[in-house]
């Protein structure tokens, strides 16, 4: 199909004015002054964007697209992600992973999780591993599922600092970062060690003694929920001042939040106060993942369900709070994950770019979602359909 959106305010993420943008099958064919692109003989679908601004997909780092969970028990694991979720938040790119529960929950149902996903219309990649070490795989070792399975790109979410951890030491932690090192290198991937962070007293301990103490580079590793405390949070933006990266998670709300619970806008500001590289941070949901509160005992008190809808919600807030720019917000959501995950199709606009985009209105409401190449949401109405949705 060929699609052909014209007069749109185009940020790839930089600010590239007016512009028609060529879709044709899964690609972006061109981006061109409004008007100039002539095309005759073949059915083209247009977009009128003349109102809108048109940016490249949300990428989702951290999506437990198989449902996580299950800290309370059987009852309490949370349901598997449909395409109607990720497509109403934006989302066009997303990484599966596991998490607490690697005995009930299996590499293989992850993997074929991602590949429905990818028929239903949107890319995905996933982790091998659950929380905990050794690391869940589908053929035996992390660094054979790097090189010979294509989705996965790397280890996680592997728990530390945590009480729920297998409690791993720093040598293992560092074993299993090279091994991502050198399986990425054969797998021509990103692979990264995506690790799960706790509220637990040791917090980035490992991460500062990787830098310092291996010839492992900063942007093999990702630190993720780094914003659930205070004292965290200001451990991460040091370990980005020091080259690391680190990953905050979409769901709080400014007005909720807590020494116990940091909002993705007062981690961005924080990073803007200290001067730490943007471009060292990325956003995720957590969607569909489990939200367990524990007591100082260690008992589960409650218990909800992340959703990806917060992912949007952050974009927009940041754009609307005037925290950060369209081009900012762009970078933080597509651009970084990216670049840092090797996703070399994403993050941009531009001819031979995946045709993976989003268009907002001037209020930076979500109206439309073009994912490798199909329209998936139209003027606010979603058209993604599970392959068993009733509707």
């Amino acid at each position: 199909m060929i699609t052909l959106i014209r007069q749109g305010s185009v940020f790839s993420p930089q600010p590239l004015g007016k512009k028609d943008i060529l879709l044709s099958g899964e690609k972006v064919a061109a981006v061109a002054e409004p008007d100039s692109i002539k095309i005759q003989g073949v059915e083209v679908r247009a977009i009128e964007a003349g109102d809108k601004i048109v940016l490249p997909g949300l990428i989702d780092s951290h999506v437990h697209i198989l449902g996580g969970g299950g800290e309370g028990g059987p009852s309490t694991r949370a349901p598997e992600i449909a395409i109607e979720d990720i497509i109403s938040s934006g989302v066009t790119t997303l990484i599966g992973c596991l998490g607490t529960d690697g005995i009930t929950r299996h590499m293989e149902s992850l993997l074929a999780k991602a590949r429905a996903l990818e028929i239903e219309g949107v890319t995905t990649s996933i982790y091998s591993g659950s929380y905990e070490i050794p690391v869940k795989t589908i053929t035996g070792s992390l660094r054979s599922d790097l090189v010979l399975i294509d989705k996965v790109i790397g280890a996680g979410e592997i728990a530390i600092s945590d009480h729920r951890s297998s409690q791993p030491t720093f040598e293992e932690i560092a074993r299993l970062a090279a091994e991502c090192r050198v399986g990425g290198m054969l797998g021509g991937k990103a692979g990264v060690l995506h690790l799960h962070l706790g509220d637990g007293h040791r917090g980035l301990e490992f991460l500062f003694r990787l830098i310092k103490e291996t010839e492992i580079p900063a942007s093999q590793v990702i630190p993720t929920h780094v914003n659930r405390n205070r004292r965290l949070l200001e451990e991460a933006v040091n370990y980005v001042l020091a080259g690391g990266y680190m990953d905050l998670t979409a769901g709080v709300d400014p007005e909720e939040e807590s020494d116990s619970d940091v909002s993705v806008e007062t981690s961005i500001l924080r990073c803007l106060e200290k001067n730490a590289p943007l471009s060292h941070v990325t956003v995720s949901s957590d969607s569909h993942g489990s939200l367990p509160v524990f007591d100082k005992l260690g008992n589960l008190v409650r218990l909800t369900i992340a959703t990806q809808k917060t992912l949007f919600a952050k974009f927009r807030s940041l754009i609307r709070r005037k925290i950060l720019g369209v081009e900012q917000a762009a970078e933080l959501f597509s651009a970084n994950p990216a670049r840092f995950y090797k996703l070399g199709g994403k993050g941009a606009i531009a001819a031979g770019k995946d045709a993976d985009l989003i268009l907002l209105d001037r209020e930076h409401h979500l109206t439309d979602v073009i994912a490798k190449g199909r329209l998936m949401m139209a003027d606010g109405r979603l058209l993604a359909r599970s392959t068993f949705s009733a509707s």
